[in-house]
């Protein structure tokens, strides 16, 4: 394990990169907007849930398979930019509920968070799961990042993976949760975000088909 000043910067560098606007994100802040707080955070543990696959997977060899072979990068990328995009055209597609602004609607917003009745939160949690496996991006960035923090003379440097991997996870929580709140907060006290629900679908779809593209379009790392 890194010496405390390195492990300092190991979790400040973790913040900052999960402070960054990406899909996760979008897809935190999308739910916790919709369905209120609970559900931003359901979303939250379901991107770190997704993450663990990738860190285990690096640390048993997956991610220098992504990194070295291109049929396999280009093999888990062009499913991942498949699901993004699909992700992205069922939101562009989904139909306001009802009158779009209902009591009902607004007042679930202000007492904390909905019911998830209109997205369970099982599929919240899905969703946020399968974004972040099916993103070979991930797995590389894992590749990239984590062993810098890795000391040379480290004897067991798969452990050493793992155990900085479930740190970075672990700091993500409480970045991915704040974000949430914030949009529950902000769904509360603004009447009007919730009345306009269903546009947050349109934009937050586009997005997401733009992710997907990203993805799509995105080189194999070379080494």
């Amino acid at each position: 394990m890194p010496d405390s000043h390195q492990l300092f910067m190991f979790i400040a560098a973790g913040w900052l990169l999960n402070l960054t606007p990406g899909p996760d994100v979008l897809y935190i802040v999308s739910n916790a907007l919709k369905s209120g707080t609970r559900a931003g955070i359901v979303a939250g543990l379901g991107i770190t849930a997704g993450c663990f696959v990738h860190i285990f997977a690096a640390a048993v060899g997956v991610g220098a398979l992504l990194a070295t072979s291109a049929t396999a990068f280009t093999v888990l990328k062009w499913v991942g930019a498949a699901y993004l995009m699909w992700m992205g055209v069922r939101m562009l597609l989904s139909k306001p509920s009802g009158d779009g602004g209902s009591a009902a609607a607004i007042a679930a917003a202000q007492a904390g968070a909905s019911s998830g009745a209109a997205t369970p939160l099982s599929k919240v949690f899905m969703g946020g799961f399968w974004t972040n496996v099916l993103n070979p991006k991930v797995a590389i960035f894992f590749l990239a990042f984590v062993p810098q923090f890795i000391a040379p003379g480290t004897e067991n440097k798969a452990l050493a993976f793992v155990l900085l991997g479930v740190l970075f996870n672990l700091n993500a929580i409480p970045v991915n949760t704040g974000w949430a709140l914030a949009a529950g907060w902000m769904a509360r006290r603004m009447g009007a975000v919730q009345r306009g629900m269903h546009w947050l679908d349109r934009v937050a779809g586009a997005m997401f088909i733009g992710f997907g593209l990203k993805l799509a379009f995105t080189d194999q790392p070379t080494q």
